[in-house]
């Protein structure tokens, strides 16, 4: 494919590009179109992002259903959780490669249109087979943050850029914050194949905007696209978050599981002796290997554990009957209601984060925010282990203090990458992070998830005995969460001091 046409601005020849050579971080400054209408792009790419984020909680509540939706096993319907999370994280770094190489614009349509192909597929199915092949081609869209993160860098002068980010990485939460109450009432209330053809019209109205609003970037350094390392670079993600999503299901011993692990190992060896020094490499190693990178990606991996243990832990405690240990008794809309705010307040918190940034440096402003995450755990296990009951008003506060915490560190996350990456590597970079958040995720469904499943009580719910997590088992998943919280902030406070955001770019 050939690169997005379009005339470079004056100030194009920045630093960044001639910074791929040099060890010191790059600034934070792409080639800018000061272009009136940035501030609507900067919007309309937030939406996108709250859209594709939709994709991954929408199906939620539809997951008791779905074997009898689709006429097969429950551990066959599991499938569609994973395998939106499985091409969500290999073809993360691959847009964002891509947008680098072809215009990353041109790649956010693609990365939409596929988010509405699927959701369209999925409402039109009423078997197992198309259903999964619709959720992973809302997959694909996965990249549509990081690609949008590192096109913001292209268009935002930079004064605005600090915030701009923030927002964009923080559309994640406010996506996962309306995905439950929002298929939640579609479900109940409408059908569940309803609830995917209004994924779909959303999708598309994104697109359209992206089409209209958003400019073309004037950087895109054409090329060969890496197909061997692409290929690579999926058998062994498959391989890995195969493993670790399925390992308690399948037995962590199990033939399926080793031979899993045994082909990461060996696929990821032949990967990086591939991609070591190749030019026009899918992943620079020599640029993502470097301290200031790795230590940020070791955040990321964190960040993305603390994040979706959060998403385990509450809905299921909220939900759970009252007879149960930590039962609150909610529906499904109201529970998902109690969840909600925290993802406006990660929102909120972005700001603050780009506030940070610029006074302190993103790596500070990361720290603070894995902080604040644990001490939304701290105060989940204060309700855990107080001699009060557990109420829907605790779990509001543990959400809004995690909620905040996130939108620090997810916010400074990107702009801690580009601090120190190329302005022509922006999108393969932030495509890297996000991957990364991807396996943190994997790690914390595998790790929460088998905490949860294997100390349980037996309760009496509305449609009869049904097994809830223990205390033990919630305050067992809440420490090793803390210790993940610990293991974020001290990654970020070890990454060297980068250029802060209103420091002049020289």
């Amino acid at each position: 494919m050939r690169p997005e046409s379009a005339q470079p601005p004056a100030s194009s020849q920045s630093p960044a590009s001639s910074q791929s050579e040099s060890a010191g971080p790059a600034p934070a400054v792409g080639a800018y179109d000061l272009r009136p209408g940035s501030g609507l792009a900067v919007a309309v790419l937030c939406a996108a992002g709250i859209v594709v984020s939709l994709m991954q909680t929408i199906i939620v509540p539809l997951i008791p259903e779905l074997p009898l939706l689709l006429g097969t096993s429950p551990s066959n319907a599991a499938w569609a959780l994973t395998i939106t999370l499985l091409v969500g994280a290999v073809g993360t770094p691959i847009s964002g490669r891509l947008g680098d190489m072809v215009g990353k614009r041109r790649v956010l349509l693609v990365c939409l249109s596929a988010v509405a192909a699927g959701s369209t597929v999925c409402a039109l199915s009423t078997s197992l087979v198309p259903f999964l092949i619709g959720r992973g081609l809302q997959g694909i869209g996965m990249g549509t943050v990081a690609v949008g993160i590192s096109l913001i860098r292209d268009i935002v002068p930079p004064q605005r850029l600090g915030s701009s980010i923030g927002a964009m990485s923080a559309s994640l939460g406010v996506g996962g914050a309306l995905g439950l109450p929002f298929a939640a009432v579609i479900a109940q209330h409408v059908s569940w194949h309803a609830l995917f053809w209004v994924s779909a019209a959303v999708a598309v109205v994104a697109a359209v905007a992206v089409r209209i609003a958003v400019q073309v970037s004037a950087i895109a350094t054409g090329g060969r696209f890496d197909a061997v390392g692409a290929l690579g670079l999926s058998v062994f993600l498959s391989c890995l978050l195969l493993a670790v999503s399925k390992g308690y299901e399948w037995g962590w011993t199990s033939p399926a599981v080793l031979g899993l692990l045994a082909g990461f190992l060996v696929a990821l060896a032949l990967w990086f002796r591939y991609e070591r020094g190749r030019p026009g490499a899918l992943i620079d190693l020599r640029v993502n290997g470097t301290k200031p990178i790795l230590l940020t990606n070791i955040a990321s991996i964190a960040a993305g554990f603390v994040f979706y243990a959060m998403q385990m832990m509450p809905i299921q405690v909220l939900m759970a009957p009252q007879a149960a240990p930590s039962g609150i008794g909610l529906p499904m809309v109201q529970a998902s209601l109690v969840l909600m705010p925290g993802g406006l307040v990660m929102f909120a918190f972005s700001y603050v984060s780009a506030w940070l940034s610029r006074r302190r440096g993103a790596r500070v402003a990361l720290g603070v925010g894995s902080l604040g995450i644990g001490v939304g755990y701290l105060t989940f296990l204060a309700m855990l282990l107080g001699p009060w009951p557990p109420t829907w008003g605790w779990l509001l506060v543990v959400n809004c203090l995690v909620g905040a915490g996130l939108g620090i560190a997810y916010s400074a996350m990107p702009a801690l990458i580009m601090e120190w990456v190329p302005v022509t590597q922006t999108g393969e970079a932030n495509g890297v992070n996000a991957t990364m958040r991807a396996v943190g995720t994997s790690l914390a469904t595998a790790v929460v998830g088998m905490i949860l499943a294997s100390s349980f009580a037996v309760v009496d719910g509305a449609t009869g005995p049904i097994p809830v997590p223990t205390v033990g088992a919630y305050v067992s998943a809440s420490v090793i969460s803390l210790v993940v919280c610990a293991v974020s902030a001290i990654a970020a406070f070890a990454v060297p001091r980068g250029r802060l955001v209103d420091e002049p770019v020289v």
